[in-house]
């Protein structure tokens, strides 16, 4: 009973203290330096760490092709190889998969590795003391070099403006311009011209869709497994949660990507 006690006892004394220090949440990523003026985060490190990191890699399998492919290089073609192989599918025409797969592939692969970098375990401790401001008093605390990348907007609605462009560019360049225009300006008959605009508003909402569905779903999971690990011991519980939101970092590039893909379908097609 005694030992049973004590255990009980410094768990208490252990969430009083995390109750007095208290969890933040920022929605803002922290800024690291300035260069010129402009703010450098740590979300937009986490960016030029997953550039760095994809260029490793490619670097890697690049320096390892042969005839007779070894391990890694057999996983990156049949990856390669199946995405190609079913965007020639979904696009009815080989030359349209050889078009816009680097595109679509790049998205996935990219916003994928930034997820996962984003939970590599003590990401967030790598950094430096300085003063920060915090309700209104400025205090010393940890500025992390790296942070979770989806969880700024800013990158999202960047990764949301680059599929945007690439979507409606594919059905300019395909259609020609009067005929994609068509699409959502028709003066043919009232009906026509009722369903054009909400295609119009259907489009630009794309940009709304792409970016918060990126930064909702990577913001809640960091945020959960913060509150888990403020709640309950932080070496146990927050595991499964983090198996959990590697699997929802994969799910997020994979609709991004697919959706990307899916909508270039819809642009590419004929006006009927």
């Amino acid at each position: 009973m005694l030992a049973i006690y004590t255990i009980a006892e410094a768990a208490e004394e252990t969430h009083e203290s995390h109750e007095s220090e208290g969890i933040a949440i920022h929605l803002a990523p922290e800024t690291v330096t300035t260069i010129g003026g402009i703010a450098i985060t740590s979300t937009l490190l986490t960016v030029w760490l997953t550039m760095a990191i994809l260029l490793l890699i490619a670097w890697r399998v690049r320096g390892k092709i042969a005839l007779i492919p070894n391990k890694l290089q057999n996983f990156f073609e049949l990856l390669l190889g199946g995405v190609y192989d079913y965007m020639a599918d979904v696009l009815e025409s080989q030359a349209y998969a050889k078009r816009y797969f680097p595109l679509v592939m790049t998205i996935f692969i990219f916003i994928l590795v930034m997820n996962w970098v984003g939970l590599l375990p003590g990401i967030d401790a790598i950094g430096y003391y300085g003063e920060a401001e915090s309700h209104g008093e400025v205090a010393q605390k940890l500025i992390p070099f790296f942070h979770p990348a989806a969880t700024d907007l800013n990158i999202t609605i960047a990764f949301a403006i680059v599929a945007f462009v690439a979507i409606e560019l594919a059905g300019v360049t395909v259609l020609g311009f009067f005929k994609y225009v068509g699409k959502f300006i028709n003066f043919r008959s009232p009906l026509g011209f009722v369903i054009g605009l909400i295609e119009l508003l259907s489009e630009m909402a794309r940009l709304i869709s792409f970016s918060f569905r990126l930064f909702g779903n990577i913001f809640a999971g960091k945020t959960l497994l913060l509150v888990v690990m403020f709640l309950a011991t932080p070496y146990v519980l927050p595991v499964p949660l983090i198996a959990y939101e590697l699997f929802v970092g994969f799910i997020q590039a994979f609709i991004f990507a697919i959706l990307t893909l899916y909508f270039i379908k819809l642009a590419i097609e004929e006006p009927h």
